[in-house]
């Protein structure tokens, strides 16, 4: 959302996917929240890579998130020829919200509600564009981490998932792009410090995510929007991130 012209090339992408594919978009808007806060002269702070969001800030990051972000991200749709329907977790009651940790405000986590909206959308071409932005069963609005939401709408949607970001994928001590990864070699890259900073929260994410839909999940950029195309012949784009698998003790 910084930077229009990759945005208009993903969503001219996503225009050319929805002709084989149904597509939703799931997004947050961190840099545009701190940019607000920053002018109301609002601190804010991180725990764990999560926002703590006291309840008086709300109103504003809810502006930002499911406002400003999500109505420039649809208004850029248009301009791609999409015909976007710009939503927030709670709409159609697609998902519960319930507050993470005291400490965090009003932070949520989520589960899968009610798919009834997005299919009905699914029907008719459109495009959910969905904010970050839940609510709890009384109605408070709770800002949820976008990692989460797009899980959770994948687990809704029994969907693949697909978190885009500013980088191409995992990446070796060469530079090179890693197709595919588990959590042993995970462990050992992040030992070896080739997977550091900023790349471990989303490789971590996406390992959390994969367990929780019990399928791979990638890690691709929308820098080179072009290149998810390859989903269309079925192609291996960005990095792979396979689930954890458990064994038991058949005894136990």
């Amino acid at each position: 959302m910084q930077a229009e012209d990759a945005a208009l090339a993903l969503l001219t992408t996503i225009n050319k996917l929805q002709k084989s594919f149904i597509v939703v978009l799931v997004h947050g808007g961190g840099a545009m929240v701190e940019t607000l806060l920053s002018a109301l002269n609002l601190t804010s702070q991180k725990i764990d890579g999560l926002r703590v969001t006291p309840k008086e800030h709300m109103p504003f990051i809810t502006g930002a998130l499911a406002g400003t972000a999500n109505k420039q991200l649809c208004g850029l749709a248009i301009r791609a020829g999409l015909s976007p329907v710009g939503l927030s977790l709670l709409d159609g009651k697609m998902c519960h919200a319930t507050m993470m940790r005291e400490e965090l405000g009003a932070v949520g986590s989520v589960e899968p509600g009610d798919a009834t909206l997005l299919k009905a959308l699914a029907a008719t071409h459109m495009l959910p564009i969905i904010s970050s932005i839940g609510a709890d069963n009384q109605g408070n609005l709770l800002n949820v981490n976008a990692d989460q939401a797009a899980t959770v709408i994948a687990q809704l949607l029994d969907a693949e998932l697909l978190l885009l970001s500013d980088v191409p994928g995992v990446l070796d001590a060469n530079k090179n792009l890693i197709e595919h990864l588990d959590i042993e070699q995970i462990t050992t890259l992040i030992a070896q410090n080739v997977i550091c900073d900023g790349m471990i929260v989303k490789v971590q994410a996406a390992l959390t995510a994969a367990n929780s839909l019990g399928r791979s999940v990638t890690i691709a950029s929308w820098k080179d929007a072009e290149k998810l195309l390859g989903l269309l012949q079925q192609q291996t784009i960005g990095s792979k991130i396979a689930p954890q698998i458990n064994t038991y003790n058949d005894e136990a």
